[in-house]
């Protein structure tokens, strides 16, 4: 084996610049190299696509939504649903909500919305933390608007708007239910369908203007660990039972889900036909080692070399391009993505895509596996120049020398 070992390195080229060894290898790990950092950072910026839409849905949406199965009024459950959420998870916030069709007014500017009242006086912790003015505080006589709607109706904070109730709108057996507000602060989703069009209010001015009395529509529940939503919500309609249904954010929004996984394939098959390409170069870097080294290989069978050691030789050499392949791609993958996440310098357009920037998040588990894959392949890549090169007799060998 050390015999084997040093040959191995000592005739892999690297060290011979200018030879037609030296270049192939060479070419064989950049090749490599540039496939497995393409396929890790592909693989990466899906998963930051998947993540941050996911977090930004379920900072708005929470991870659970229980209302009644006719979205009718419901009186408050919240000491039954403790009960069921404290038997499946140990880490959960859970508020009671409103949610009602609306129409704000500005004048004469006036545009359709939907309002969600929360109780205890204060938005979910995910539509906090998009706030860009004034303050997250559901006070009452306070809303809390979309940056999109308060570039439509040209109003910032401080400024007064009128809700109306839009099923008072619709019966001719009353009169319209009205509720002068004041902005209180403005948030950025960077999804146009929420900017747009959702406006928060506190529960007790959305009871008050919907007339639900002491009544809600449900409870949004959000979770530490957002992949028991299915789960835990399944548990919690049997635990409910009819009319009560559960409704995950994944569910919520399941076409656009759907369609973030019906482009995961393509690309990555795309990208991983990349890495493929690295194989193959290692294929034909490790023949033309063997056409080149072919007086060697017959002057080692000559001396006795048997062809197990022939193999062993030419195997190492696989498995150290591949290694060397591997790591490199590795590294300039980390290398790209931390520049991406540090510095952003990849912008796009948030209208479309819901961020302003590529979004890269790295899954050391899928990173390992690809990198192990290379090196995996790499080594079957090396079984067949490797059974070439063992099988080549000295006197052939030889006999053009």
């Amino acid at each position: 084996m050390k015999i084997a070992l040093r040959i191995a390195i000592r005739h892999l080229g690297f060290r011979h610049q200018g030879s037609f060894t030296s270049f192939a290898g060479i070419a064989a790990v950049i090749g490599l190299g540039l496939g497995v950092c393409a396929l890790i950072l592909t693989v990466s910026v899906l998963n930051g696509f998947e993540d941050t839409i996911s977090r930004k849905i379920a900072g708005l949406d929470g991870h659970i939504r229980i209302q009644h199965f006719l979205f009718n009024p419901v009186e408050p459950y919240q000491t039954k649903l403790d009960s069921i959420l404290a038997s499946q998870t140990t880490s959960y916030s859970s508020l009671a909500y409103i949610q009602e069709a609306a129409m704000v007014r500005k004048g004469r500017r006036a545009e359709g919305i939907l309002i969600e009242g929360y109780g205890d006086n204060k938005l979910p912790d995910g539509i906090a933390k998009m706030i860009r003015k004034g303050s997250s505080k559901l006070e009452k006589g306070r809303v809390v608007i979309g940056q999109e709607l308060a570039r439509m109706l040209k109003v910032d904070v401080g400024d007064k708007l009128v809700l109306v109730d839009m099923k008072s709108m619709m019966t001719m057996t009353s009169g319209q239910r009205l509720k002068q507000v004041t902005i209180g602060g403005v948030y950025k989703s960077g999804l146009q369908e929420y900017d747009q069009s959702v406006v928060y209010l506190s529960l007790e001015d959305a009871q008050e203007l919907f007339q639900y009395g002491n009544n809600i529509s449900g409870y949004s529940i959000s979770l530490k660990n957002g992949k028991q939503a299915g789960i835990i919500s399944e548990k919690i309609e049997e635990a409910l039972g009819y009319p009560y249904y559960a409704i995950t954010w994944k569910e919520k929004h399941r076409t656009l889900f759907n369609w973030l996984n019906l482009q995961k394939w393509p690309i990555l098959i795309i990208f991983g036909m990349i890495a493929l390409v690295g194989i193959v170069n290692i294929v034909s870097a490790l023949f033309m080692i063997v056409l080149e080294k072919i007086r060697t290989i017959g002057t080692l069978k000559s001396m006795g070399m048997d062809k197990k050691t022939i193999r062993r030789i030419f195997l190492i050499k696989g498995v150290f391009i591949g290694s060397i392949g591997s790591l490199f791609g590795l590294g300039l993958a980390l290398v790209l993505a931390a520049i991406q996440i540090n510095f952003k310098p990849l912008s796009i357009s948030e209208e479309i895509y819901f961020m302003s920037y590529v979004p890269v998040l790295l899954d050391s588990s899928i990173i390992g596996f690809i990198v192990l894959c290379g090196l995996i392949l790499s080594i079957l890549a090396a079984l067949w120049p490797t059974h070439r090169a063992a099988a080549i007799e000295p006197a052939i060998a030889l006999r053009y020398e």
